[in-house]
């Protein structure tokens, strides 16, 4: 639970007392800065967590003008962003799952329960079409996103890379339906197709120009201390076993044989990274330095992946 739980009598006075939105977003401000709860699903702070709530929840744009901000609300809106509100502190749900809006690579995505909420540094990749790694973007024709849930990672792939067919898969089918939304939403099902697979076993004997690899990677002791907030997220999309790296071992296993010749894997495995070492003396992963925040994430070839993997 969170600190402090916000009592009924607490909203009654809030939609009885509060009239514009620049109101309830400073009393919202407050309610979150003293309840405890826990910033880290696209804000950092109350009031940017006060905004990210309330503007979609009144169907207004998260760069409202400011005139807006004077706007009155009427009972039925002051209700409903009150209940909203009593969600977020009391049952501490994340807000994109509570407004079903999650932001990636500059783009909104639908979310629920059903996916993780994103928030891989791997936007910042994509938007640099993976240079300097990649030398010619221009000749990827394939791609793989492992584990895509939402498919915002896949989507943001597609987008980049605009002749590129991209496979999404997952192993949960829930995660799919998911995927499937946001794949319709952004009219791209010619391009970008959703398929149910444990890693690899759903897409035999394909080859992949560059996949891309965001699974589960959080160990036992994280797990055991996550945030209330984040037991709101799938289990299956975050634990990986003690060390948070049993998919990871699977996708460095097989990744060879879905690669082609000059082929790039790029992993994000998160704090989980401090067991790399240990499990893989001496490989050679490159870990990628964020201008934008975020770690964790390495690149290899296919040709070290070779090499490596043949001693």
């Amino acid at each position: 639970m969170s600190d402090l739980q916000i009592e009924e009598a607490t909203l009654d006075e809030a939609v009885a007392e509060l009239s514009t939105l620049h109101d309830w977003l400073r009393w919202t401000t407050s309610q979150f800065a003293s309840s405890g709860i826990f910033f880290g699903h696209g804000t950092d702070n109350a009031w940017d967590e006060a905004v990210s709530l309330l503007l979609p929840a009144l169907s207004l744009p998260i760069d409202a003008p400011k005139e807006l901000m004077h706007a009155r609300l009427t009972s039925t809106e002051k209700n409903r962003l009150a209940g909203l509100i009593a969600e977020r502190i009391n049952d501490c749900t994340p807000v994109p799952y509570l407004t079903n809006t999650a932001w990636f690579a500059g783009m909104p995505f639908y979310v629920d329960e059903r996916v993780l909420i994103p928030r891989s540094p791997f936007a910042e990749l994509i938007a640099n079409k993976f240079s300097p790694w990649l030398e010619q973007p221009q000749s990827v024709n394939r791609i793989l996103d492992l584990c895509t849930g939402s498919a915002c990672i896949a989507i943001a792939l597609a987008q980049a890379f605009e002749t590129a067919q991209v496979d999404a898969v997952d192993i949960s089918y829930e995660a799919l339906e998911v995927a499937d939304i946001n794949i319709n939403d952004y009219m791209l099902s010619d391009r970008v197709l959703p398929i149910q697979s444990d890693v690899f076993s759903g897409v035999p004997g394909q080859k992949y120009d560059l996949i891309v690899a965001n699974p589960p990677y959080v160990d036992a002791e994280d797990m055991a201390d996550l945030p209330r907030e984040f037991h709101h997220e799938p289990e299956l999309g975050l634990a990986s076993g003690h060390d948070g790296l049993d998919v990871t071992r699977t996708i460095l296993e097989h990744a060879s044989n879905h690669l082609t010749d000059n082929g790039l894997l790029f992993v994000e495995v998160g704090n989980s990274m401090v067991h790399m070492d240990a499990l893989y003396p001496g490989a050679p992963f490159e870990w990628v330095e964020f201008e934008q925040g975020g770690l964790g994430v390495f690149v290899i070839s296919k040709v070290q992946l070779d090499t490596y993997f043949a001693k």
